[in-house]
């Protein structure tokens, strides 16, 4: 609607453009907390955790959407199947107040602003979609819809290099996206919803891909179909190629070392608004799509494939970290930072630990706030000098104190330090990693120890960074009036900034307040995966 509301305002109203998009986005957080909030925290309270379970699912809808005779086939369902648990609540707060913090940055905004803020609109859309579609077919439809917008926010609105990036973006993206098309059409003929007469309804609902009877085996699975077990392609088993498949698409989406390549790029060239929604919540997507339907649907191949899982976990933890020290562009520096964080999400899933999980989930919404407020930071600077280069900058807490500190918070917070928020989300995976070690045995032990020297290259680099542009005499290496550009914050940059330090430190003290959400979903979910995942493979 708010798109629509864009698109009708005469192109010169500039301001209303911003006014409504911003409207929105608070509107849509506000309702969120006054309604969805609380009702969500009724139906944990009466034990409700989701997963596979539609019931126990929150702000549950159901319709019928798209119905069709499929011949010898049987019939078409297709539904508008929308809802939340803990694996997908905390992620929706965390896209809301994003794109709240997304539609701030980009006030300044003055090519084509009718334009860009109608993309934005379409964005927020399918990233709130994503986390609560229920149906294969309506979370691939927003999936890809995310293509759109963003394809075209880095290409018309970014850097020199936009257009490269904005294609390499959609290409890897767009490949993940035809093999993930594959597993789900093979899925829709795998499963049935009931029948009509002798009639199957062959249905894209990923509640009922999960669902078992007492005995552990799959009610609403097709026998002899191509997901059925025994099953094969190419002669592999083919519910672990369709998690690999269904994984690696995923993993491109995080992105995961080798396929990153992508990232970086587009975090140099995409405005800052735009790269404070990429690393904040469409990473977000990947992780989450790994939970809810390579292990949700194949938990089997969780199992499987827990070995080589942690090992690119920790080889992206260390990859990035390494690779991040090297870096002259601090955007670079913080897009690859990204790179080493993320790793750790799947190093707590290949744990097959409720920790481990928890960990990750976790990592997920608390990397989410602090790759928004660096790169917001980076764009401050930038947007006085149009520099970036590391070198080119030193003593700069004395020129723009009030800067410094907050740089020096988000710094902080992304290295891990007690008290802010990555320290629990990173503690919970190392706990999970050691207890997997040693009881499970799903990742040897010198994965979980190498992937701790993550955290000590993240501080060498961190603040390494903060000592050359912060400490020492104010020298700025580059033109003349760059003494006179380089003032401290704005009202509209301390809007920013503030509200997001503050959520560093809430979540750092007060971890419970999100642990609360997911934990009895997240622990759910590692049973089925653990215990489905075990006897599937024993067919």
């Amino acid at each position: 609607m708010a798109m629509l509301g864009i698109a009708l305002i005469p192109k010169k109203q500039v301001q209303l453009n911003k006014w409504v998009a911003l409207s929105t986005a608070i509107m849509q957080l506000l309702i969120f907390l006054g309604f969805a909030l609380p009702r969500y925290l009724s139906d944990v309270a009466s034990g409700a955790k989701g997963v596979d379970n539609l019931k126990g699912y929150s702000l549950l809808e159901q319709l019928p959407w798209i119905a069709a005779d499929l011949g010898s086939f049987g019939k078409l369902q297709i539904q508008y199947l929308v809802g939340t648990d803990g694996i997908s609540f905390p992620l929706l707060l965390l896209s809301l107040i994003i794109i709240v913090i997304a539609t701030i940055s980009a006030w300044k905004i003055d090519k084509n602003p009718k334009a860009f803020f109608m993309l934005l609109m379409l964005l927020d859309t399918s990233m709130m979609g994503c986390f609560v579609a229920l149906d294969f077919f309506l979370f691939y439809l927003f999936y890809e819809l995310m293509l759109l917008p963003m394809f075209f926010l880095i290409g018309l609105w970014g850097g020199e290099r936009r257009e490269y990036a904005s294609m390499k973006f959609f290409l890897y993206t767009l490949v993940g996206s035809v093999f993930l098309l594959l597993v789900m059409v093979g899925l829709f003929f795998s499963f049935t919803d009931g029948n009509e007469g002798n009639i199957p309804i062959h249905t894209f609902n990923m509640v009922r891909m999960m669902e078992t009877d007492a005995n552990g085996e799959l009610i609403h699975l097709v026998k002899g179909s191509i997901f059925d077990f025994g099953s094969n392609i190419f002669g592999f088993d083919a519910r672990l190629v369709a998690f690999l498949v269904t994984f690696i698409a995923f993993a491109i989406k995080i992105p995961v070392v080798p396929l990153h390549t992508w990232l970086p790029d587009a975090h140099v060239e995409a405005p800052t608004s735009i790269s404070v929604i990429l690393a904040g919540v469409l990473l977000k997507v990947g992780g989450y799509g790994i939970i809810r339907i390579s292990y949700g649907i194949f938990p089997e191949g969780g199992v499987y494939f827990a070995w080589y899982i942690g090992l690119f976990g920790v080889i992206s933890m260390l990859y990035g970290a390494l690779v991040a020290m090297a870096q002259k562009d601090l955007k670079s520096l913080v897009a690859y930072s990204s790179v080493s964080h993320l790793g750790y999400i799947l190093l707590g899933f290949a744990s097959l630990t409720t920790a481990g999980f928890n960990g990750a989930a976790l990592q997920m919404f608390n990397h989410g706030f602090t790759s928004a407020m660096l790169f917001l930071l980076v764009g401050v600077l930038y947007d006085r000098v149009h520099n970036r280069e590391i070198a080119n900058f030193s003593g700069l807490w004395e020129k723009m104190p009030n800067y410094a500190f907050f740089v020096l918070v988000a710094f902080f917070a992304s290295l891990g330090l007690p008290g802010f928020n990555a320290f629990v989300s990173e503690l919970l995976v190392f706990m999970g990693a050691f207890n997997a070690a040693n009881s499970s045995h799903s990742i040897p032990l010198w994965m979980a120890i190498l992937g701790v020297f993550a955290v000590l290259f993240g501080a060498i680099y961190l603040l390494r960074t903060y000592r050359r542009m912060f400490f020492g005499k104010f020298n700025p290496i580059g033109s003349n009036n760059w003494s006179e550009k380089l003032t401290d914050l704005t009202l509209r940059e301390y809007i920013l900034l503030i509200p997001l330090s503050i959520l560093l430190l809430l979540f750092g003290i007060f971890p419970q307040l999100i642990l609360h959400l997911q934990e009895g979903s997240i622990s759910e979910c590692v049973r089925i995966v653990v215990e489905n995942g075990n006897h599937f493979l024993a067919k």
